[in-house]
């Protein structure tokens, strides 16, 4: 989700007509959203194995979405916005409840928030500058969005079904660290040579 920031105007996309709201993809995604709350409430009641069954289904239906928008030519604006909001909202709920119930370092969790929040807030700055930035993906956001999705399914797996692996944990956390302090820097960055640079 993270992304770079491009000042570049482009045109509007020429493509097939976009689908209607009510789709099987945009049902999914939906689904996928509606998983949030019942993943946070298994995870403090620390019932992590089942919240482990649901953050693996999530992902397997966000591939499935994304799939059939494609074969089946259902395509839509509000797919476009649903996804990436149900997939940020699934995963950074499942570190700060990782994290209240003493899977997770607290300050991961504190970390992850704030580097999206950062995200939000500098768009919405730019918006009010005048700039509307076009995202655009950044390796480093890539790596970022793998490895924190990778650490909370390996902490959700060996929490829920009582598995010892600290040394892979340990990893996670400390490579999850690494990627989100450098994709929130690159973000920073972007955002300083748009603003300073202009059009």
């Amino acid at each position: 989700m993270l992304a770079g920031i491009d000042h570049t105007p482009t045109a509007p996309p020429s493509g097939p007509q976009e689908a209607g709201l009510f789709t099987l993809p945009n049902a999914i995604t939906l689904a996928r959203l509606c998983c949030v709350p019942a993943s946070v409430w298994l995870i403090l009641q620390h019932k992590l194995d089942i919240a482990f069954l649901i953050f693996v289904a999530a992902g397997i239906s966000d591939g499935v979405d994304g799939w059939l928008a494609r074969v089946r030519n259902a395509r839509s604006r509000l797919g476009a916005i649903m996804d990436p909001i149900a997939d940020k909202t699934l995963l950074v709920t499942t570190y700060v409840a990782l994290a209240a119930v003493g899977v997770l370092p607290d300050w991961l969790a504190i970390l992850v928030v704030f580097r999206d929040l950062l995200i939000v807030g500098g768009v919405l700055v730019l918006w009010v500058l005048g700039l509307p930035p076009r995202i655009r993906p950044l390796m480093i956001s890539k790596a970022n969005t793998v490895a924190q999705i990778a650490l909370a399914a390996i902490a959700l797996l060996l929490a829920g079904f009582a598995l010892h692996a600290p040394v892979l944990l340990e990893t996670g956390i400390w490579l999850v660290t690494a990627t989100t302090l450098a994709s929130g820097i690159a973000y920073v960055v972007s955002a300083a040579r748009l603003t300073g640079g202009g059009a």
